[in-house]
């Protein structure tokens, strides 16, 4: 009987679980009166909350500087109300509370999670405040991250990837944002000096060029009041203008770049797509099997299990706020790069000619819809959602309709898109590592 009972509470359970995954969370919205959007989903099953506060304040930024964003991102926590990066970072301790921050290519962000008990919250509601609206700068904590960000430099370049990407990201990108480094460049990190930092702190770290995600064990009221206590130090402000168009590629380039090295990184591709487009949903889903779904896409069965002409190959969008990259990653031996390359290039013509078969795009849907409610299971992943909604002005209800969106993608609209967007005659080939 005990052993029924037990049964009953795990399958109750299970059944519970599952119903929790299948069912996309409530999202409740507003904007402030100085500006900032806010996303915010309530979940009690943990005394926890996730915030995270992202600006449009990333290298496309950076302007005649590059590494400016990641630098000013950087140094917020370093010293923040007249207390030092050791004060700051023991008051997070102190009731078990986790900050972080980061700058990419788009979006720079600050968040803390902390537990929901107001004597912990508070504290660490506080102390994020200070970093995000009170920012110190000190001299010698910029001197200290200008001096690692400069052995990070350093290192890219023994790294072949990243001379790879670096080296395709210039070749597609030409004079747009895009194209800089976000960890900057030898001679803008010899210029960068403190004032910058703060200038740019200034124009960027502003309201209305925020957006707020909270996930966690909160009501309404008290997403609404950490919202306001965490950005009172910042000035309203404005946004940016919106980021430059991205020119179309006009011919095919190749780089060769001499690397000694028996393995050659090869990077292939051109602008892909924006994040909040049309074509989004489309342009996901044709590449999931192409080079998307890791060991079970098309490139990897013809290119490495059949011909064995690569370590690993692959192929993804990264949609930002212009057109992000669409970028065939592949490593493989230098002796054989050649013939890696042509396979490579054929097998894109042939999949922008063809689309995916039935069996193929069927799979993936699968795969897809399948394994959404997992990118969702816990309170940082939704909370990375969330940040991505908002910052990129996509419809509330992104979630809800998600799968829909999914499932509706055919073959016929693949083909139509892919033909209109892969222009196979004029891409950019980067290759490290040829041998010499």
């Amino acid at each position: 009987m005990h052993s029924k009972v037990i049964l009953q509470a795990c399958l109750l359970l299970i059944t519970a679980v599952s119903t929790q995954l299948q069912a996309s969370p409530a999202i409740q919205s507003w904007q402030t009166e100085q500006g900032t959007k806010v996303l915010f989903v309530e979940n009690t099953m943990l005394p926890m909350v996730d915030v995270r506060i992202v600006f449009d304040a990333a290298g496309s930024r950076d302007a005649e500087l590059p590494g400016v964003a990641m630098l000013t991102n950087g140094l917020l926590a370093e010293g923040a109300a007249g207390k030092d990066a050791q004060a700051l970072a023991e008051r997070f301790e102190s009731v078990g509370a986790q900050f972080g921050n980061g700058s990419l290519r788009d979006m720079a962000y600050v968040g803390v999670r902390t537990l929901t008990k107001d004597k912990y919250l508070d504290t660490a509601i506080n102390t994020l405040a200070d970093v995000l609206g009170h920012p110190d700068f000190p001299q010698a904590a910029f001197d200290r991250e200008l001096a690692r960000m400069k052995v990070a430099l350093e290192a890219r370049k023994q790294s072949p990837a990243d001379i790879a990407e670096e080296a395709f990201y210039k070749a597609v990108y030409a004079d747009h944002p895009y194209a800089q480094p976000t960890g900057g460049t030898q001679q803008s990190l010899e210029q960068i000096t403190l004032e910058d930092v703060k200038a740019f702190y200034q124009r960027y770290y502003v309201s209305a060029n925020a957006v707020v995600a909270i996930v966690g064990g909160i009501d309404r009221k008290q997403a609404e009041d950490i919202v306001q206590r965490v950005m009172a130090g910042l000035p309203k402000g404005g946004k940016p203008d919106p980021l430059p168009e991205v020119p179309e590629l006009d011919r095919a380039q190749t780089i060769k770049i001499d690397y000694p090295s028996k393995q050659s990184h090869i990077y292939l591709g051109q602008a892909g797509m924006m994040r909040a487009e049309k074509d989004f949903f489309t342009l996901y889903v044709a590449n999931h099997p192409f080079g998307g779904s890791g060991l079970t896409s098309r490139l990897v069965d013809v290119i490495r299990e059949d011909r064995g002409l690569a370590y690993s190959v692959s192929s993804f969008f990264t949609p930002m706020q212009a057109k992000g990259p669409f970028i065939i990653n592949m490593q493989t031996r230098t002796d054989q790069a050649d013939q890696a390359l042509s396979l490579l290039e054929s097998e894109l013509e042939k999949y922008v000619a063809e689309g995916p078969d039935e069996t193929e795009l069927d799979r993936s849907i699968s795969n897809i819809t399948g394994s959404y409610p997992l990118s969702l299971d816990s309170n940082s992943k939704l909370l990375g959602s969330l940040a991505m909604i908002a910052f990129y002005d996509l419809p509330d209800d992104y979630l809800d309709s998600y799968i829909a969106n999914i499932r509706k993608v055919d073959r016929g609209e693949i083909k139509r898109v892919l033909k209109n967007r892969i222009d196979v005659d004029n891409m950019v080939t980067v290759v490290v590592g040829n041998g010499n």
